[in-house]
């Protein structure tokens, strides 16, 4: 039941007793003993005891306040007292409510300090060791010098040298002194924000409620003006009314971290708040200041370090500087009326580019110093303008900082030391940032773009006129001439069914190198289902995940998206689709905004084929009118209005079938080869596919199809079971209206 530790000290404080010839046993023998354990004594260090100074008081105790027996007798056992009873019968309950199978001699010891009346547990209190220390000690080694809670029972407590050990100053445990980080030089000068200074400045010399809140989007700026009034103050800039206050950053992390126990996060707020009461003119800053809403709340209470905070936020003894965001004010700072009315809002709106250039210009000493390089005007001038137009989910000035950061930190890792960079070096950054092509276009870029026509042509046959017109607007938009807050370009194919409407979209962005986002029409065809793309309402089933369509753009920013078969979408699409072809951005279910700029918007319809191969009635005109016509009926002014060009593709002629027929040929014979098998077709051949598989109105899906049914299905069965298991060469001619196979 008890261990070998617990029965050694037992035993030594019997023969203590004995040998000081004392009728009974008491708790302070036991503890006299339990001091002689390498375990008791690493406990009792852990909580600042002396370890002497007990053993000499002790010690005293035992010859001055405990009568001696006038025979000595060396056979005398000690009685127990009721006191010693009840700290081992203690011990032993405590080992059964654990489920221990022996009780070690930490145990014993809180049982001891559980005897409030003996003189042991008394001389360690005086210690200032607390049962809780103990507790703490035994279940994490955290000794008691090393914890950041500051209380009376901590400052009390001697160290191991026997003196008095210094309460830790809790502003220096939980909270940033930015005046002293300012006087380091740690504090980038503030740029701008007059206003917003101004009025944070006259709330703070206000008699109550003094205390000022910045909100804004995030990365405008908010720390960035509490630290600037702390650089002010500082540099005996700001107002004579606060040129004597400090300005202290609350750190929340550090002010939970270590706290196990309840009761020990109010203990350092409450001391942090003392300790600034009692220095006087100070400010406190809480950044993020929406996190002390909760924090600190156990068991579902509503004391927290908001309602810790509202008493002396109300009196105007604590001047609080805090900073949030629109969202989080609204959706929990807001919801407690209590607490934001003892502050005053402060609007913190995102500067403009111009204000933005002139914040870069202040902090761009920093930054060259930092990475050994020089940033000239232009450059500056590139990353507010650039950054602005093309990082998106952010906000200036932040998104331009990095932007020139990282430009730095990629010319300190090229090697390059006091090199002056310029626009061409911002571009590169900002494009890989935002994964968007080079505005400056190289000379890999340039040569893939004059090739573009041709290289189109090569793959889809018969559609020159198309395919021109598509290549120009991607050239005006790779220029800078294209609407800077329109996509790339949108364009409606029309025409015949297999003419190679959906593969100019595909080879358009093989070509470019660009992602191929395709989305099949068909699956969009009730009023419900068009929710997917952007995003089902709150409400419904979908609501957190997301739209199809908008998460694919974010994924891929810079693509071909390709509506294929639009005409059988829902209508409500071609209403979704009016702000991305005029403004080039689409709003999700989450408020959150997509940016299109940098997407080639390509829709496929077949509207109009059928009234091109369908006769009228009689002597009439063509039944349903003509293409145009059509179009037209489907879809409306303001859809047709916004495209930048519908282009029709024509029906394959016959003199086309025959560079279909290589294509398709040459798409097989790529298949094959990775069997080890090679394919060639005779002219002959050759022209009886073109022929056999010609159709007007299907276009050259009746050809591959015909290539399937008597080239691919025979070649099948050869490379199954035949002569082209082990690979080979395959050759197709043709004799008397049919295809023959050779093999070797």
């Amino acid at each position: 039941m008890f261990s070998q530790d617990v029965q050694i000290a037992f035993s030594v404080a019997v023969r203590e007793a004995q040998r000081r010839c004392h009728e009974f046993l008491t708790t302070e023998h036991l503890l006299y003993a339990m001091l002689f354990d390498q375990m008791v004594q690493e406990i009792l260090r852990g909580c600042s005891c002396d370890l002497d100074q007990v053993r000499h008081l002790l010690d005293d105790y035992l010859n001055r306040h405990l009568e001696s027996l006038e025979a000595p007798d060396e056979n005398h056992v000690p009685e127990q007292t009721v006191a010693l009873q009840r700290v081992l019968q203690r011990t032993v309950a405590h080992l059964q409510s654990a489920g221990k199978k022996e009780a070690q001699i930490g145990d014993l010891l809180v049982a001891l300090l559980d005897e409030k009346n003996s003189q042991a547990a008394q001389l360690l209190e005086q210690q200032g060791v607390a049962r809780l220390d103990v507790l703490r000690f035994i279940s994490h080694r955290e000794p008691v010098a090393e914890k950041d809670a500051p209380g009376p029972s901590r400052s009390d407590a001697p160290a191991k040298n026997g003196k008095k050990e210094r309460p830790r100053d809790p502003l220096a445990a939980y909270t940033h002194d930015l005046r002293l980080r300012a006087r380091n030089g740690d504090i980038d000068p503030l740029i701008g924000r007059q206003g917003e200074l101004k009025r944070a400045i006259q709330t703070l010399c206000r008699r109550r409620k003094n205390n000022p809140l910045f909100v804004g989007e995030p990365g405008v700026g908010k720390t960035a003006l509490a630290e600037g009034l702390a650089l002010q103050l500082e540099q005996g800039e700001g107002p004579e009314a606060l040129a004597d206050f400090s300005v202290y950053a609350l750190d929340l992390g550090a002010l939970l971290a270590g706290t196990k126990y309840r009761g020990d996060f109010e203990e350092r707020l409450k001391a942090v708040l003392a300790a600034l009461a009692e220095r006087g003119e100070s400010i406190l800053f809480i950044d993020e200041i929406h996190t002390i809403v909760g924090a600190g709340a156990t068991g579902g209470g509503s004391m927290d370090a908001s309602n810790i905070l509202k008493p002396a936020l109300a009196s105007g003894e604590l001047r609080c500087l805090g900073s949030t965001t629109y969202e989080e004010y609204k959706n929990l700072f807001d919801k407690d009326r209590a607490l934001s009315r003892r502050f005053q809002k402060i609007d913190v709106l995102e500067p403009s580019v111009a204000e933005t250039v002139e914040i870069l210009k202040g902090v761009r000493g920093h930054y060259e110093n930092y990475h050994g390089i020089r940033y000239s005007d232009e450059a500056l001038d590139a990353a507010a303008e650039l950054s602005a137009r093309h990082i998106n989910f952010r906000h200036l000035p932040d998104k331009a900082i990095d932007a020139i950061d990282e430009l730095g930190a990629s010319c300190r890792l090229q090697g390059g030391r006091r090199k002056k960079v310029g626009v061409s070096e911002v571009e590169a950054v900002v494009a890989e940032i935002a994964r968007i092509p080079l505005r400056s276009v190289s000379g890999s870029d340039r040569k893939k773009l004059q090739n573009l026509d041709r290289d189109l042509k090569r793959r889809v046959f018969g559609q020159d006129g198309a395919i021109e017109s598509l290549v120009r607007a991607i050239h005006r938009s790779r220029a800078g001439l294209a609407h800077p807050e329109k996509p790339v370009g949108s364009f409606l194919f029309t025409g015949p069914t297999g003419v190679g409407k959906t593969e100019v979209a595909r080879q358009l962005s093989t070509q470019l190198g660009i992602e191929f986002l395709r989305f099949d029409m068909s699956e969009y065809m009730e009023k419900h289902s068009v929710a997917r793309l952007i995003g089902a309402p709150p409400g419904y089933v979908g609501f957190d995940q997301g739209g199809l369509l908008t998460e694919a753009v974010v994924k891929h920013p810079h693509a071909v998206l390709l509506l294929d078969e639009i005409e059988k979408a829902h209508p409500d699409l071609f209403s979704i689709l009016l702000q991305v072809m005029d403004h080039g951005t689409l709003t999700d279910n989450n408020g959150k905004q997509v940016d299109f700029r940098q997407v080639i918007l390509i829709m496929t319809s077949n509207a109009g084929a059928r009234e091109m191969g369908s006769p009228g009635i009689g002597f009439g005109s063509p039944q349903g009118g003509s293409p145009r016509q059509a179009l037209e009926r489907l879809f409306t002014p303001e859809f047709r209005n916004r495209l930048d060009a519908t282009i029709s593709f024509s029906a394959l002629d016959s003199a086309t079938m025959g560079a279909v027929v290589d294509k398709f040929v040459a798409e097989l014979t790529e298949r094959l080869g990775e069997r080890g098998v090679t394919l060639t077709l005779t002219p002959a051949a050759r022209r009886y596919l073109a022929e056999k598989g010609y159709d007007p109105l299907f276009g050259a899906r009746p050809l591959a199809r015909l290539m399937q049914s008597e080239v691919g299905d025979v070649l099948a069965g050869e490379l199954l079971f035949g002569a082209l298991r082990q690979g080979g060469m395959a050759r197709v001619g043709l004799r008397r209206g049919v295809l023959t196979f050779r093999y070797d």
